[in-house]
C-alpha cells in the first residue's frame, strides 16, 4: 500500500504599498480571521502561478487590475496551522490600475492604508510577521511551528 503524498496549501498575498503605507482589508465570515486585517490574498485554483492567483484574486477581492511585469516576490512564508502547512508568497506590485475598493463585502467590512510601521493590533499574526520581514528585507521566514 502506497502512503498518500504530503500536500501543502499554496497562497498569494498582495503587498500594496504607497507613501509608506501599506493597504490592509479587514476580514469576516471566513473563521479564525474573523474581525482582524490583512492584506489581499488567496489561495491558487490549480493551473495556475502564484503571479496569476495574484491577478485574479486582486480582482475579485479589491477591484484593482495588476500586470505580471509589474509584480514582484519579496517574501516567502512556510506556515503551520492545527491541520495542514502552507506556502504563502508575498507578492508586491509596483503598479496596478484602479482604485482600491471592497468587492467581496460578504467577507470584508474594512479596506484602507496603515502605515507600515503602525500596523493596526487586530492584524492577523503571520501577515504582521511576514511584512515585519519585509521591512527588514528578509526573503523567508517560518511560523506556527
Amino acid at each position: 500500500m502506497q502512503k498518500e503524498r504530503f500536500k501543502i496549501v499554496p497562497t498569494s498575498h498582495l503587498i500594496l504599498a504607497k507613501d509608506n503605507e501599506i493597504l490592509l482589508l479587514r476580514r469576516f465570515n471566513t473563521g479564525y480571521e474573523d474581525g482582524n486585517y490583512s492584506v489581499v490574498a488567496g489561495h491558487l485554483d490549480g493551473d495556475e502561478t502564484f503571479l496569476q492567483a495574484m491577478i485574479r484574486e486582486a480582482k475579485e477581492e479589491a477591484g484593482i487590475d495588476l500586470k505580471p511585469a509589474d509584480l514582484q516576490v519579496i517574501h516567502v512564508m512556510h506556515r503551520k496551522c492545527p491541520n495542514e502547512e502552507r506556502i504563502d508568497f508575498f507578492i508586491k506590485a509596483n503598479k496596478w490600475e484602479g482604485e482600491p475598493k471592497i468587492i467581496e463585502s460578504e467577507k470584508c467590512d474594512d479596506l484602507q492604508w496603515f502605515p507600515i510601521n503602525a500596523l493596526p493590533e487586530n492584524i492577523i499574526p503571520y501577515v504582521k510577521q511576514a511584512i515585519e520581514c519585509i521591512v527588514k528585507n528578509e526573503f523567508y521566514s517560518e511560523f506556527g511551528w
